[in-house]
């Protein structure tokens, strides 16, 4: 599991940055924890039980743009955190069964499963932010996006 740093300048004694970044640590490890782990042996049991719109993130260790994508899963995983929408994320060399069935041949490769089990969209590399933002919020009904709770 990845560790979540963040740095924060604020002007206050030092007992308050302190825990102000303990909490910052404690919540980043409940979101990260919040990220499923598909496996070629969890996935089909979890797909039979989910009613969720499901978010699969393909990554390889050894691929910087997928290293880039897995730091974006933290957000997509807080900002649909009460909205039925669980956020994935594959190992494909570590698991050739699922790779084999979403026909994977390159990575980062996101796909978005709807509540009735049929893959709604795929892309293949790394996008924006906002482009996961927004393929997840077409599948929900949520036209909006991600940038629009700022301007609302």
């Amino acid at each position: 599991m990845s560790n979540l740093y963040l740095t924060i300048a604020l002007n206050i004694p030092l007992e308050f940055d302190f825990a102000i970044l303990l909490y910052i640590s404690k919540r980043g490890h409940e979101i990260m924890s919040s990220i499923l782990e598909l496996t070629d042996s969890n996935y089909t049991s979890f797909m039979e039980e989910t009613d969720s719109v499901v978010f699969i993130d393909f990554y390889s260790d050894t691929c910087p743009p997928c290293q880039t994508l897995l730091t974006y899963l933290p957000n997509l995983a807080e900002h649909y955190r009460d909205k039925k929408v669980v956020i994935t994320k594959v190992n494909a060399a570590h698991n050739p069964k699922l790779s084999n069935k979403f026909m994977v041949k390159s990575v980062p490769l996101t796909v978005v499963i709807g509540k009735d089990k049929m893959v709604k969209r795929a892309e293949v590399g790394l996008l924006a932010i906002d482009g996961y933002f927004k393929m997840i919020d077409k599948e929900i009904g949520n036209g909006k996006g991600f940038f629009s709770k700022l301007f609302s």
